[in-house]
Order: C-alpha cells, then sequence, then structure tokens
C-alpha cells in the first residue's frame, strides 16, 4: 500500500516539476503566506502555510523518502549523450576528488513496446515515470537518476567508499527487484522486465572520463540484454575486447553477406527405421577471410542488430534451392531441405509469394522445403501477419516443422491451427537420456503426445550410439546431430551422402544374409 502510495505520489510530481521546482520556489512561500494573512486572515493563511509546501514537495522539490531524489537532479525527464557524459565526468571527479568510487548502472526496460501498441503512448510514458521514480526510491539520496532514451535509464552513483563487485550487483538487484514489479496503470496490471550493466570507477584507468564509464557501462548492458531477460552484467575489459571485436563484425557482415562468405551448410537427417537420409537442415556459416569460421553466435547476434535477417534469409533460402537443385542432378535421393525462418523473417507480408516464386525458378515443389519456426514465435504469436504466413506457407505445401519443442508454450491448439507437420525436439530433451531416467520419461511422454496427434518427429543435438538406438526405440521418427554428422558444405555433403547410402546398403545385406 505504502509503495503504491509512493508511486501514484512520483508520477504527480512528474506532472508538477515542470513549473513549480528550484530554490525560487522556496523565497515564495514566505511571500504568499504573507499576502494570505493580510487578504483573508488566519484561514487562508493556514491553507497557505501548509498548501504551498505540499505542492513544492509534489513538485519534487523535497524528496518522497529517505532515498528519494533531491531537487539538485533536476529531475530531466530525457536527456542527451553530452548532458549524460557530463554528468558521469562529474561524478569521477567528485569521487576521485574524495578519494572515493561511484558507478554508473545503465537500465533497458523491455515491453514497452509491446505496451505501446496496445494501450498507447500515455500508458508508456506513465510507466517511464514509473520506473524513474522507483529508480529514485531505491537508491540513495545523493545518487542521480535520469532518462537517456525511450526504455534507456541511467544511474550514477555518489561517491562511496564500499563500490566493488558484491555491493554493485546488490545494488542491481534491489533496482531489478523494484523497477519488475507489476504495476497498475490504466486499470490494468502492467508487466516489465528490466537488464541491467554496471561499471565502476575502479574497474577503469585512471585518466578515464565520464564517456568512459557510460561506454562501459553501455557494453554491460549490451551483454544482459544478449542474455536476458532480466539479466545483470558487470563491465570487465574482456567484455571490451569482446565488444569491439563484435563492433567489429558489424561493419563486415553486409560485405560478407554480398559477395558470398556467409552461405548453408548442411546438417543431414535420418530416419530412425529405414536408416536413409530424410533430409537436411540449412545452417548459416560464415567463412572469413582472415578469421576462418566466425561462430554462428555472434554474426547472426550482428545481422539481428542491423535488421539484415531478411537478406541473410534470401542468401540462405537461394543456396539451398541451388544445393537441392545439384544433388539432384547428381543422383542424390535427399526428399527436402529444411531452413530456419525468425519472427523478423515471418512478418514480410509477401513472404508466400516470395517463396513460391524461389521454388519455381529452381523447379522444385514446395514439399521440398522445410520451414523451421521456433516454438516461442507460435506461442506469441497467435494472430496477424506473422500467423498468417505460417498458415499460408502450409498450403502452399511447405512442411511446417517446430524449432526447439519444449523450450516455449506453444498450445495444442496452436500445432492443429498452424499445420505442423513435425515436431523437432530441443536437444535439453536429448542429451542423457540413455543413462538419465527422467530424461527417459520426459522424451517418452513428448513422443506418445506427437504419435497420439499425427506428427512427426525429430530430435536434434544426437551424438552417441546409445542415444540414437534409444530414441530408435521409443519411437522418434527422425535424427540429427553430431553422432550422425556434423555440417558440410554443399560439395562434401555429396560425398557423404555417398558413402553413408553405402554403408546402409551393406547393412541391410547383411542383415538379409544373417536372417
Amino acid at each position: 500500500m505504502k509503495g503504491a502510495l509512493l508511486e501514484n505520489i512520483g508520477i504527480l510530481r512528474t506532472a508538477l516539476r515542470r513549473g513549480f521546482v528550484g530554490p525560487q520556489a522556496l523565497a515564495f512561500i514566505p511571500a504568499a503566506v504573507l499576502a494570505a494573512f493580510w487578504l483573508g486572515g488566519e484561514p487562508l493563511l493556514l491553507l497557505t502555510a501548509l498548501g504551498l509546501p505540499m505542492l513544492y514537495f509534489l513538485a519534487g522539490g523535497f524528496p518522497a523518502t529517505p532515498g528519494a531524489a533531491m531537487p539538485a537532479q533536476g529531475h530531466v525527464d530525457l536527456i542527451n549523450a553530452l548532458d549524460s557524459n557530463a554528468m558521469a565526468t562529474d561524478a569521477l571527479q567528485k569521487a576521485a576528488t574524495a578519494r572515493l568510487s561511484t558507478a554508473c548502472i545503465m537500465i533497458e526496460i523491455d515491453g514497452l513496446e509491446d505496451i505501446a501498441q496496445r494501450a498507447g503512448e500515455g500508458t508508456v510514458d506513465t510507466l517511464r515515470d514509473l520506473t524513474l521514480t522507483r529508480m529514485r526510491n531505491t537508491l540513495r539520496r545523493d545518487d542521480r537518476a535520469v532518462r537517456i532514451s525511450d526504455n534507456r535509464f541511467m544511474a550514477l552513483l555518489a561517491p562511496s567508499i564500499r563500490l566493488d563487485l558484491e555491493a554493485l550487483l546488490q545494488l542491481a538487484t534491489r533496482l531489478q527487484t523494484a523497477l519488475e514489479e507489476p504495476a497498475s496503470v490504466d486499470s490494468s496490471m502492467r508487466y516489465l522486465s528490466a537488464s541491467i550493466g554496471f561499471c565502476g570507477s575502479p574497474r577503469l584507468r585512471p585518466d578515464a572520463n565520464g564517456e568512459h564509464l557510460i561506454e562501459a557501462a553501455q557494453i554491460a548492458l549490451s551483454e544482459a540484454l544478449a542474455n536476458g531477460p532480466s539479466a545483470i552484467r558487470a563491465w570487465s575489459d574482456s567484455m571490451r575486447a569482446a565488444h569491439f571485436a563484435q563492433k567489429t563484425l558489424q561493419g563486415e557482415v553486409d560485405k560478407a553477406l554480398d559477395n558470398g562468405q556467409i552461405q548453408p551448410w548442411f546438417q543431414p537427417q535420418v530416419c530412425t527405421s529405414t536408416g536413409v537420409i530424410s533430409g537436411v537442415e540449412a545452417l548459416a556459416r560464415w567463412i572469413h577471410p582472415e578469421r576462418g569460421i566466425v561462430p554462428p553466435a555472434q554474426f547472426l547476434r550482428c545481422l539481428e542488430e542491423s535488421g539484415k535477417m531478411d537478406r541473410l534469409n534470401e542468401v540462405i533460402l537461394q543456396h539451398s534451392m541451388t544445393a537441392l537443385r545439384s544433388w539432384d542432378q547428381a543422383g542424390l535421393d535427399i526428399p527436402r531441405i529444411s531452413v530456419n525462418f525468425s519472427e523478423a523473417e515471418l512478418r514480410d507480408p509477401r513472404l508466400s509469394e516470395r517463396i513460391q516464386w524461389e521454388m519455381d525458378r529452381f523447379g522444385l515443389t514446395p514439399h521440398r522445403l522445410g520451414i523451421e519456426v521456433l516454438e516461442t514465435v507460435i506461442a506469441s504469436s497467435p494472430e496477424g501477419i506473422v500467423a498468417r504466413n505460417i498458415v499460408e506457407l502450409g498450403k502452399l505445401g511447405c512442411q511446417i516443422d517446430l524449432d526447439d519443442f519444449g523450450t516455449g508454450h506453444a498450445s495444442i491448439a496452436a500445432l492443429r491451427r498452424f499445420k505442423v507437420h513435425r515436431l523437432k525436439i530441443d536437444r535439453s530433451f536429448v542429451t542423457r537420456i540413455d543413462r538419465d531416467e527422467d530424461q527417459h520419461r520426459m522424451l517418452a511422454a513428448i513422443l506418445g503426445m506427437a504419435d497420439r496427434l499425427g506428427l512427426e518427429t525429430l530430435a536434434e543435438g544426437v551424438e552417441s550410439v546409445g542415444e540414437h538406438a534409444l530414441l530408435s526405440q521409443l519411437g522418434c521418427d527422425h535424427v540429427q546431430g553430431f553422432g550422425i554428422a556434423r555440417p558440410m558444405p554443399t560439395d562434401q555433403m555429396v560425398t557423404w551422402a555417398r558413402q553413408y547410402m553405402e554403408k546402409i546398403s551393406e547393412a541391410h545385406l547383411l542383415g538379409r544374409k544373417s536372417g
């Protein structure tokens, strides 16, 4: 109750602070009280004497709680980069003069865009004000908290004796807990998540300025966002090196897409009942001329941040269709190829037309293309363009695979509605299945459900003969993983497939002779 009252007071203070804040207002109060006495006597005197200080308090002239911000902060709603750098430089100088430490904490509030779409910008503005109020109520009296972009907030800590990693982590956790408390706004409960990155001044070089402090906290926040939601990260030198390596890749990834450095490698999928190749999955690989193979997690993140995932999908799809046609011409029997589609790619209103055009251009039928969609995408997109595209691709004849099944919250109704053809069981359910009884029971339950729903199943991450054999016994239709083959380029796929099918033919012959 007390927390809700303080939050409402904080929101009211935000509305008043532009017109009634600052030391000049204090000088005005005695004159107003004296004028009230002459005009209205004691009743008006009492009303004025009590009312004006209350308005000054609501406007931000006095702290709402022992931890709230003082008017020296200026109660800035949104400050620019120059002002934030100046504030950070001032904090560093004060800490150095006092032979103490300071720190910068960066906070990104997730979920505001979705709320803006559903409830409007007015509700989001209220939540931003509420976030700033909660920050100031959690921080100490002399700490400073401001908003620096639509969803990002910054706290600069006053000089302190003890600002080591443990203390800052505890403070970041308290801030996160406060900011993620459900908020009642416009008669609805709103739920947000906060990712936090921070850096203490002792971790910086002695000659570091405010810009360096903010940059370090921003880098830590980027790592938190990459590992979110609701992650907390502290800045370190190794993180800085990784960040700049990532920035370098960011500048090269566009050229890599254009000059053919990024292409699909293919990982085989085999049928557990016959042993034959039932398909392949196309996995993006970047062969850098100097760095060698760049880990997918690194360059996929670059593409997501630059909004180029749709361009990657075009490249992977075209190379995949080319590979599939070349395998047909080489006499290989590879029934289909599966390509991953991100949520951003599934928002293309012309996606179904583009896929149909690509299949016609290469002379392939749609049933030979598998569309892999993350379970989390289906669970979070019951309506809209994403849902329509998945349904249309299914009607076109493409096979819809639900990727990483078991890690999201897709309902059985969603499986039916989106015409899912196959469940791709996440590797976390496959690992140690031949040694862990709990894993065994969990996977058996998933496979039993899929069988009753008439869905095919594919287990990924199969790494041992024992896992392969047990999955076959449990009724899993297809398997994929390092235990069968690692991803490989198009030309190597031809050699591997021929050698693999020769082994399968020999095994069948031996089986018939021994029978």
